[in-house]
C-alpha cells in the first residue's frame, strides 16, 4: 500500500520552489564571493506551515527543514517522508527532549542545546528506540540577553563539560556538530562591518577547536542576517519567511 503525502496546489509548489532556489542561489553566490571552502547547509524553516508546503519543497529536492515546536515536529515527521533531515530549532524544555528523541526517527539535529542534562536525555532515549544518531549544536547566548536561552560566555565550565561528555565513550547516540547563536536585533540590523554576536561565536569556536582538536560548525543567520552570517563563517543558515512567506499566528 503506497503512502499518500499531503500535496500543495501546483501554483504553491511553483512559488515555494522559486523562493527556495532564489535563497539558495544567494547562499551560493555569497560562498563564492567570500571564498568559503566549506559547504553551507540551508535549512528551510517550516514552523506553522502545512505539511503540504514541506512536501512541495521535498519534491523539488529539499531535505533539510527546521521546526520550533516539539509536537508540531513529531506530527509532521509522521506525515512526511522518512528521509527528511529535521532540525529542531526552538527552545527545548528538559521534559520534551525525550519526546523528540522518541518521536522523530529522522531527527537530524537539535540546534538549541543549552544544558548537559538535555544531551544526556537525548542520548539515553535515542539508545532505546530506532533512529539515527542525533547531531547537536550548543546554543550560546552571545548577546547576553536575559530573554534568550543558551550557555553563557562568562562561564565556559558548563560548555566544556557538555562537550567532554559528548566526545566521551559514554555518549553513543549524540554527535557534536557545532555552535549556534541568534544575534541580537540591534546587531542583526546594523550596517557595520561585523556582527559582534557572530564574531563572539567564531572566537569561541576557534578556542574550542584548539582545545579539543575538533572542527565545529557554526549555525548563525536567519532571513534578515544570513548574508552577514555567511560572510563571518556560518556553515548552517536557518531561513523561513524568505522561502515560505509570512507565518500565521500560533494558536
Amino acid at each position: 500500500m503506497s503512502i499518500v503525502y499531503p500535496q500543495a496546489a501546483p501554483e504553491r509548489e511553483q512559488e515555494l520552489a522559486l523562493n527556495y532556489q532564489g535563497v539558495l542561489q544567494q547562499v551560493e553566490n555569497l560562498s563564492k564571493e567570500h571564498n568559503i571552502k566549506s559547504s553551507i547547509t540551508l535549512v528551510a524553516v517550516s514552523k506553522l506551515k502545512p505539511s503540504s508546503d514541506i512536501m512541495a519543497l521535498y519534491k523539488a529536492g529539499v531535505r533539510h527543514f527546521g521546526e520550533n515546536y516539539v509536537q508540531e515536529l513529531i506530527t509532521k515527521s509522521q506525515e512526511l517522508p522518512q528521509d527528511i533531515n529535521w532540525h529542531f530549532i526552538g527552545g527545548l524544555q528538559s521534559g520534551k527532549a525525550k519526546d523528540l528523541a522518541k518521536g522523530v526517527r529522522s531527527l537530524y539535529a537539535v540546534e538549541t542545546i543549552d544544558a548537559l542534562k538535555k544531551v544526556k536525555q537525548l542520548d539515553r532515549v535515542r539508545g532505546e528506540v530506532e533512529g539515527s544518531v542525533i547531531n547537536v549544536y550548543l546554543q550560546i547566548n552571545t548577546s547576553e540577553e536575559e530573554q534568550k536561552s543558551g550557555y553563557s560566555l562568562s562561564d565556559l565550565k558548563d560548555i566544556n563539560e557538555t562537550i567532554e561528555f559528548i566526545l566521551s565513550d559514554e555518549c553513543k547516540n549524540v554527535k557534536l556538530l557545532g555552535l549556534m547563536t541568534i544575534g541580537s536585533f540591534q546587531e542583526s540590523t546594523a550596517e557595520g562591518e561585523e556582527n559582534q554576536d557572530f564574531k563572539k561565536l567564531v572566537t569561541l569556536k576557534n578556542t574550542l577547536d584548539e582545545k579539543y582538536n575538533i572542527n565545529l560548525g557554526l549555525s548563525m543567520g536567519m532571513s534578515s542576517d544570513y548574508a552577514q552570517a555567511i560572510k563571518q563563517g556560518s556553515t548552517n543558515v536557518r531561513v523561513g519567511t524568505s522561502i515560505f512567506g509570512v507565518r500565521p499566528p500560533r494558536t
